[in-house]
């Protein structure tokens, strides 16, 4: 298994600065002889070719080549998704150093790399393990710089799915659990909109990026703690497949990005797999409108009916919270029901 560790740097910051600097013309220079290829009609260069070309200019430049052949195949596959020469890395660009990870070498709670140490914020102990490629120092917006260490652990074997839950994830609750649970939606966008508006009308810049880097961080921070809870808490965890990015282009815009609705889903997967649990993204289609008891279609219809927060099956009888209902469905329909859970009637 695959994992990331994440340490802010202490020392040699400027350091870091030259080299990205030189980084991003390795990077340019990737850019160039892509749209070379394009206008003579050649083939792409691979990684490999694009290593032959820059043979020879780690002293010039100042980088470890090991770094150089990183961007070199990093460009190479950014670009194979894209289809298409990808973007310049200019002055505006946040810092980027990748390496190889035999290059980087542990000293105590410290890092060799290319002949200096960097000290780091050991805010977590780094288990033994094999250091692989991708991993990197990489500069935030507020200029702080951190090492990323991708490094190979050992597998964690599954656990037996016995306790299931599902989770319908909204906007007046963060989060509604199968459970009957629910998790506040804090809106940390909103909480500082006000500020970060006077901020922005005033031109002030660092404030902008500092209020802009905590509503971020306070978000992470919430998203990390609650997934790590249900991954903890249960074995087995279906969430519905919300389209956020369909949502992000309507009125909603800023609560469903207030919300990270996507963000959250991916940690999910991560700390499932990191813990042994299980995860699986469910179609939530309708999942509001029929009843988890008896299977009829009679709840409240998506956007229309979004006032209507509790309602009665007219078949069952059975009376039903929208959310919850919701989250039952989205159990019922994963694929590792628990036998507590059973199956509906049909």
């Amino acid at each position: 298994m695959v994992k990331v560790f994440r340490y802010r740097v202490k020392s040699l910051n400027g350091l870091l600065n030259r080299q990205s600097r030189a980084v991003n013309l390795v990077w340019n220079f990737c850019n160039d002889t892509q749209k070379f290829a394009l206008k003579w009609h050649k083939r792409w260069p691979s990684g490999f070719d694009l290593n032959k070309l820059t043979t020879g200019t780690s002293k010039e430049l100042a980088l470890h080549a090991g770094t150089i052949n990183a961007v070199c195949e990093q460009y190479a596959r950014s670009r194979t998704q894209k289809k298409r020469p990808l973007r310049y890395r200019g002055k505006k660009s946040l810092g980027w150093v990748p390496f190889k990870g035999r290059d980087l070498k542990r000293e105590g709670n410290a890092f060799r790399f290319h002949g200096n140490t960097f000290r780091v914020f050991y805010s977590r102990p780094l288990p033994e393990g094999k250091i692989k490629d991708g991993s990197c120092f990489a500069q935030d917006a507020r200029g702080r710089w951190f090492l990323n260490i991708v490094l190979e652990v050992a597998d964690v074997p599954a656990r037996a799915p016995v306790r299931g839950v599902g989770i319908d994830l909204g906007l007046k609750d963060f989060a509604t659990l199968s459970t009957g649970q629910k998790i506040a939606n804090r809106r940390y966008y909103r909480v500082l909109e006000a500020k970060l508006g006077v901020a922005q009308r005033a031109h002030k810049g660092r404030q902008v990026t500092a209020i802009h880097a905590k509503i971020a961080n306070q978000r992470t921070d919430f998203l990390h703690k609650e997934a790590l809870k249900l991954v903890r808490q249960f074995d087995y965890i279906a969430v519905g497949n919300v389209n956020a990015s369909g949502l992000a282009k309507t009125h909603m815009a800023k609560s469903v990005l207030d919300a990270g609705w996507s963000s959250f889903r991916n940690m999910l997967r991560h700390k499932a797999i990191e813990h042994g649990a299980w995860f699986e993204e469910v179609d939530e289609s309708m999942s509001t409108q029929v009843c988890s008891t008896c299977g009829c279609t009679s709840g409240p219809k998506g956007v229309a009916d979004l006032g209507i927060r509790d309602w009665v099956c007219r078949e069952c009888g059975s009376r039903h919270d929208r959310d919850q209902n919701s989250a039952l469905n989205i159990l019922l329909r994963s694929g590792h029901r628990t036998p507590v859970v059973g199956i509906p009637v049909l």
